[in-house]
């Protein structure tokens, strides 16, 4: 078992090069991204055993199948790097692909320049990239649809990775990142999926639980909000999934403006309740501020790591 100095170096060293390199374009064409390759495997079990009777079975074997594929390489790279001088480090190293922190705020920038430069058709281009939902060319649609992806995949996509790397170093967050991917290609409620994936739809929920409340919890600090405090513990709840709602509340609080809400997908229309109700809609301003108030609330992640790790 890795000792608890070890693996907060794994979770600091992880969140602190996301952001300095990205992800490279030129790595990405020669080896593709770890979780391109268990979105791959997630897609051939998803082929071969999701048809015929016991659906819920054969998904929960499959999400098992990945989770272990993913986990293995994980604990064999432990066991022989982490008794190596800087091997902590190292393993951060490896640990660094599986963060999102600059690409989801590279993709929600490229939403907020269009729009604030009234460029709808290039800002609705953009926000299809991440949200799938009906959208026109209306900037205050736009701005919510990027807001709350930007909430919720805050957690998704940065901290909860990034936790689970601290519990557990390099294999606790590969098991993390091998459910989410898991619970973003078969854990919605299609015809298709609803039995297969609801093992790991319920999975994703539980390992995401403390993590979308410590992300609420890091955007009413970093915002110094009361408001944003009340509007999480108030409407959190209100919110369809049992984590989501968390930060995209808090972010709601923050800025002052309403998430969440109806929207269309495929053209059915579904009556969501309003977080911050009454407040007004988003706009391109508040995205940005959205972005600030995200990139504050990361550097505060690193900060309570590097304090953990001094004590």
């Amino acid at each position: 078992m890795i000792p608890l100095h070890d693996t907060l170096t794994v979770a600091l060293v992880a969140l602190v090069l996301d952001p300095l390199i990205g992800w490279p374009e030129a790595v990405y064409r020669r080896i593709s991204h770890p979780v391109v390759w268990l979105g791959r495997l997630i897609a051939a079990l998803d082929r071969r055993w999701n048809r015929g009777t016991g659906r819920i079975l054969r998904g929960t074997l499959a999400a098992l199948v990945v989770i272990v594929a993913a986990v293995i390489p994980a604990i064999l790279l432990t066991g022989a790097l982490a008794p190596l001088p800087f091997g902590p480090v190292l393993l951060g190293v490896l640990a660094w692909p599986l963060v999102a922190s600059r690409s989801l705020h590279d993709h929600v920038a490229a939403v907020a320049r269009p729009l604030a430069m009234c460029d709808m058709p290039a800002a609705r281009a953009a926000v299809a990239m991440i949200v799938g939902r009906d959208l026109d060319d209306r900037p205050e649609p736009i701005a919510r649809a990027a807001l709350e992806s930007l909430a919720e995949n805050s957690s998704d996509g940065v901290v909860a990775p990034i936790l689970w790397a601290a519990i557990a170093g390099l294999p606790g967050i590969a098991a993390y990142k091998a459910i989410n991917t898991l619970d973003s290609m078969i854990g919605h409620m299609s015809p298709r999926h609803a039995l297969f994936g609801r093992f790991a739809a319920r999975l994703d929920d539980l390992v995401n639980l403390p993590a979308s409340r410590l992300t609420g919890l890091l955007f009413v600090a970093t915002a110094g909000s009361a408001r944003a405090w009340r509007m999480m513990r108030r409407d959190a709840g209100r919110h369809r999934s049992p984590n989501a709602g968390w930060p995209e509340a808090a972010m709601a609080g923050a800025l002052g403006v309403r998430l969440s809400g109806p929207r269309s997908y495929g053209g059915v229309e579904t009556p969501e309740p309003w977080l911050n109700e009454g407040a007004r809609d988003p706009d391109a301003a508040d995205l940005m501020r959205g972005l600030r108030l995200y990139r504050r609330a990361m550097m505060l992640l690193g900060l309570g790591l590097m304090a953990a790790l001094a004590l």
